[in-house]
């Protein structure tokens, strides 16, 4: 079924984002925008903005954002058809849903979702009904997970052999290459298809909103050598080190109490959740990344970390704790008795135990300390000195100077050393993590650009600081002109004079809204969103639209709340005047090192004569502008 693009378009241009999220959040006008607190994570100042103006909200903090329609997927949990069904519906409009063919509607990633989620239900049945399963059941059953449990997780088993799964497919007319992309099967040199997950216990791994995105097997003959568990790939619905397992069924209770247990195995996880502790999630079968942290984030900034107790354990916990600490996150360590994980300790000593052991959880700092002493790093002078600068480097990352501090008082206290010492070495390690962050800000910075750039091409480039503000700064232009302004902007600045693929794309898109529409009123921030199929690049945008420095840094402090014509065609000519120099100024140069190296007279004089044009051409461009 489907709602008619009309339709959808008049819901969302009827609608008011501002008074929906209204309704939710509470808002308060700062300039042209409002703030509030945001719904999506744990904060105490406020970073989520709404526009009136382009009708979308973002995020600073968990960078959450979108339209109208997405506010309300996100805050109740629903579909975008009934997001807009329920709007539709406040609004008083009616809408007819079309029925279509729903294959030809689906996007790549639609497609994507419905194999994995036909994978699930095979893998199931086969838990459930199939009699080669029973030694699943069994395994699970002397794990103490119930029916109910592997239910709720959508637990599964593949059959042994290379073609169940291929036949099953077949059956269903699924397409095999999207399953060969998926993980689902392999493919031999030769050509020929294989089932990859054979008499393996399956762990499907969701999003946060529920959705099925991979698949991670576990063998279950200890006799078998292959590799204890295999996962899925990566695809353009699951980036492994962006997913934390079991957050969709922990995120209401992480809100609830605001605060996150993270465990290592996806057993430990199932384990606690079935015995009533339900704010768990799990690395999902990796060390704990930025981008895992960031998405926490959004739920708690209270996390309490829940490793094995050996040694591998231990130093999950201590690379953990540091990430957490960069995201302004609370860190506590449980540590569990010798030999225990989570799962075994939570079916031998129940859920009152567990939550004693909890509510002991240490501070990091003491978490670190009582391992460096079980080293016996503190037995001697040397090594106690390497321990004790070891204990400041976590505390350089609080972020929030009075808690730094009292943890620099308790190590000075416990080791009867001079605070003034230990802040000595503390200045250091703050120092040493700020040129750190500072230069890996500029290097993801950059990926990011790549990452980004890539969702458009496969061409990689170079971008000079300079260029990228001046791109950002004629697309923000573009987002807040008026039709004369765009005019201006679109008669200086051409797709082909943009570096940046992603900014050339945009520029594109936006061009074509104006020419399509011939007025300024049909162009929306918010249309364009809507029309935007990658969330990256989505996401993108909203942070391009709502930087308040990207129009040359100033924009506030130059003109506060002032929106006219005259003062917008201003700034325009000042920030087109300085895209053209850029470019121009740019080929002079390349033009100059090539005048350097070459010994062809004939050349050079063309090289000459070429720059000469080009001063020229800048020459003009300044006239026209200061003239219109």
């Amino acid at each position: 079924m489907r709602i008619p693009e009309s339709k959808i378009e008049e819901i969302r241009n009827t609608s008011s984002v501002v008074d929906v999220i209204s309704e939710h959040v509470q808002l308060k006008k700062r300039g042209k925008n409002f703030v509030g607190l945001c719904p999506f994570h744990s904060e105490k100042t406020p970073s989520f903005t709404v526009s009136e103006e382009k009708q979308i909200f973002h995020c600073f903090g968990c960078h959450a954002g979108g339209n109208v329609f997405k506010f309300l997927m996100e805050y109740h949990k629903i579909s975008f058809v009934e997001a807009v069904q329920e709007l539709a519906e406040q609004l008083g409009i009616a809408i007819e849903v079309e029925q279509t063919d729903y294959a030809e509607q689906q996007s790549e990633q639609e497609i994507l979702y419905d194999i994995n989620i036909e994978a699930a239900k095979y893998f199931l049945n086969n838990l459930l009904n199939d009699d080669e399963g029973e030694h699943a059941r069994k395994y699970l059953q002397d794990r103490n997970i119930k029916t109910q449990t592997l239910r709720s997780f959508g637990l599964g088993y593949a059959l042994k052999g290379w073609e169940n799964y291929i036949n099953y497919v077949k059956s269903k007319n699924l397409n095999l290459d999207k399953c060969l992309k998926l993980g689902l099967i392999g493919k031999t040199s030769e050509g020929k298809y294989y089932d990859k997950f054979p008499g393996r216990l399956i762990f499907p791994i969701f999003s946060p909103n529920g959705r099925v995105v991979a698949f991670a097997g576990r063998i279950l003959d200890p006799r078998d050598t292959a590799a204890k568990y295999i996962n899925s790939p990566e695809s353009i619905i699951y980036i492994k080190g962006r997913i934390l397992y079991g957050l969709s069924f922990a995120k209401d209770e992480i809100r609830r109490l605001d605060k996150a247990i993270i465990v290592e195995g996806y057993m430990d996880l199932i384990s606690l959740y079935q015995s009533g502790i339900k704010n768990v999630v799990a690395a999902s079968g990796t060390a704990l990344t930025d981008d895992q942290v960031q998405l926490l984030s959004r739920y708690t900034k209270n996390v309490v970390l829940l490793f094995d107790a050996d040694s591998a354990g231990i130093k999950a916990s201590m690379r953990s704790i540091e990430i957490l600490l960069k995201r302004d996150i609370d860190v506590k360590v449980v540590s569990l008795p010798k030999d225990e994980d989570p799962d075994s300790f939570v079916n031998k000593y129940g859920k009152e135990e567990f939550e004693e052991l909890v509510k002991k959880a240490q501070n990091f700092l003491e978490f670190e300390t009582n391992h460096y002493q079980s080293l016996g790093k503190f037995d001697d002078p040397i090594t106690a000195a390497e321990a004790i600068r070891e204990l400041v480097k976590p505390i350089a990352m609080v972020q929030d100077e009075l808690k730094r501090n009292f943890l620099i008082k308790n190590v000075a206290k416990k080791f009867n050393l001079r605070e003034k010492l230990l802040e000595t070495e503390l200045d250091k390690q703050i120092k040493q993590e700020r040129r750190f962050t500072k230069s890996g800000k500029r290097i993801s910075e950059k990926r990011k650009l790549v990452d980004t750039n890539e969702l458009i091409t496969d061409n990689m480039v170079e971008i000079s600081p300079v260029q990228y503000n001046l791109e950002k700064e004629i697309l923000k232009l573009l987002f807040e002109a008026d039709k004369n302004t765009a005019e201006l902007i679109f008669t200086y600045v051409h797709a082909e004079d943009i570096v940046l693929n992603v900014n050339r794309e945009l520029f594109q898109l936006i061009k074509e809204e104006y020419e399509n529409d011939n007025t300024r009123g049909a162009f929306t921030t918010s249309g364009l969103i809507s029309g935007l199929k990658d969330e990256k690049q989505e996401a993108y945008v909203r942070e391009l639209t709502f930087d308040n420095y990207a129009v040359s840094g100033d924009w506030e402090d130059r003109f506060p709340s002032v929106t006219s014509e005259i003062t917008m065609m201003k700034f325009a000519k000042d920030s087109v005047l300085k895209f053209v120099v850029e470019r121009i100024d740019k080929n002079i140069q390349s033009n100059r090192r090539e005048i350097e190296l070459t010994e062809n007279e004939e050349k050079l004089i063309e090289l000459m004569k070429a720059n000469n044009e080009l001063e020229i051409e800048k020459k003009n461009i300044k006239l026209e502008l200061s003239a219109r």
